[in-house]
């Protein structure tokens, strides 16, 4: 008998009746097809950011391991309500904890890596024809406290657990019909992309697109988990990602994304060449700060401005740690501007075209869109922009780029 896994986050079960809804998909579906189903949940919507804010009312710094008990209570009142609305619906279903599904994760509270997934702890129930509803987004670390696996983590956990049980399909149900060429809220052409393959939805997932988490796609790329995007709340196919190979047609851009969560700092006269650069870095990963794009600039008399962009909400602590480090890194210096946005375009296309990069910088132009830094792979190039600009820059990127060639149905010939 074949199993699938099917994941719901925070808005397919924000309330009772949405939860309701959901047990009546998973009972429809084992019902179709005689399938096995392992269910996935995040706590209910906004639940996850009430618990935090408790948290800091309590406390001015949780400490990180009762920070995750804490946590973990969310995703146990949704297994739980959703057991419940199976079971009264006739569907046999158990809520399962991260303790009883033994999902091993490493020791880092709050961000912890999933490590391992007993797979024999799932199969008692599936023999007996019970479906196994698992709390999503926490695991077990060596000493068997509760850990958390950080924003998105519930993707990660169906996706691990779907390669664990070698599932023939994970499912993954939001508020939205799949993955979109751009944001269709600021972009009325936008369209659903019914294959992308795993290289661009990484991407796309890591420079803006919230559908599904990167360490997610990370996991079905590297275990070859098919999975598929779908609403909870509309029929449809939604979307599925896929391995290139299985890309029919492969368009030069195939998305255009977008993030305004992130700040940049230039660091002004830095002395010193790359041993300045040497010292400038090591200080900020000393304060654990990550960062993306960096460019430098204006280099003149061994004198040089070194831009770099942080998460914005870490931006005031990188800009602190860079002035109380002036003397030691040999520069005269530092602002912040967090007024930016980054706009990127994404396609496996990309790969096998020349000219994209002149494209790109010709439709911005077009707009007297000014580039302040640039960040290329293989397959995406981003660019930092003012920040009031971002909206336009989606919009003329998407219609300079991205085709689109809508099915024609026979009732249309």
């Amino acid at each position: 008998m074949a199993l699938v896994v099917k994941k719901f986050g925070g808005t397919s079960v924000g309330d009772l009746k949405r939860i309701r809804h959901v047990a009546q998909l998973v009972r429809a579906h084992k019902e179709r097809t005689g399938d096995d189903v392992v269910v996935v949940v995040s706590a209910m919507s906004g639940e996850t950011n009430k618990l935090v804010e408790l948290a800091h009312d309590c406390v001015k710094k949780p400490a990180p391991r009762e920070m995750d008990v804490l946590l973990a209570t969310g995703e146990q009142v949704t297994i739980a309500l959703l057991s419940m609305a199976l079971i009264e619906q006739g569907t046999p279903a158990r809520s399962v904890l991260a303790s009883q599904a033994r999902i091993a994760t490493d020791g880092r509270h709050t961000e912890a890596h999933i490590e391992k997934i007993d797979e024999e702890a799932f199969r008692p129930l599936l023999s007996e024809g019970i479906t196994p509803v698992v709390a999503g987004f926490q695991g077990i670390d060596p000493s068997g406290d509760v850990t958390t696996l950080g924003r998105g983590g519930s993707d990660v956990s169906a996706v691990a657990i779907a390669a664990a049980l070698n599932a023939k399909q994970c499912y993954i149900y939001t508020d939205v019909e799949g993955v979109y060429s751009a944001d269709p809220r600021i972009c009325k052409e936008a369209f659903r992309l019914p294959k992308i393959c795993h290289e661009e939805m990484l991407e796309m997932a890591s420079l803006g697109a919230k559908v599904l988490h990167p360490r997610s796609v990370y996991f079905a790329m590297r275990y070859q988990v098919p999975l598929t995007v779908l609403s909870t709340f509309e029929p449809g196919e939604g979307t599925q990602i896929v391995k290139e190979e299985e890309l029919v047609e492969k368009p030069v851009v195939t998305g255009v994304t977008y993030r305004m969560d992130e700040a940049k700092v230039t660091v002004n006269g830095l002395r010193g060449g790359i041993g300045s650069l040497n010292k400038l870095f090591s200080v900020l990963s000393g304060g654990g700060l990550f960062v993306d794009m960096i460019t430098q600039t204006g280099t003149f008399e061994d004198q040089t401005n070194v831009s770099f962009t942080v998460p914005d909400n870490e931006s005031s602590q990188a800009l602190e740690i860079v002035q109380e480090a002036l003397s030691e890194i040999g520069a005269d210096g530092a602002s912040l501007d967090r007024n930016i946005a980054k706009v990127s375009v994404v396609g496996i296309g990309m790969r096998y075209h020349t000219g994209v990069a002149a494209k790109m910088f010709e439709v911005l132009a077009q707009e007297g869109i000014d580039v302040q830094m640039i960040s290329t792979s293989e397959i995406k190039i981003s660019v930092v922009i003012p920040r009031k600009y971002c909206e336009m820059a989606v919009r003329t990127l998407h219609d300079g780029f991205v085709e689109y060639k809508p099915e024609i149905s026979e009732e249309q010939i």
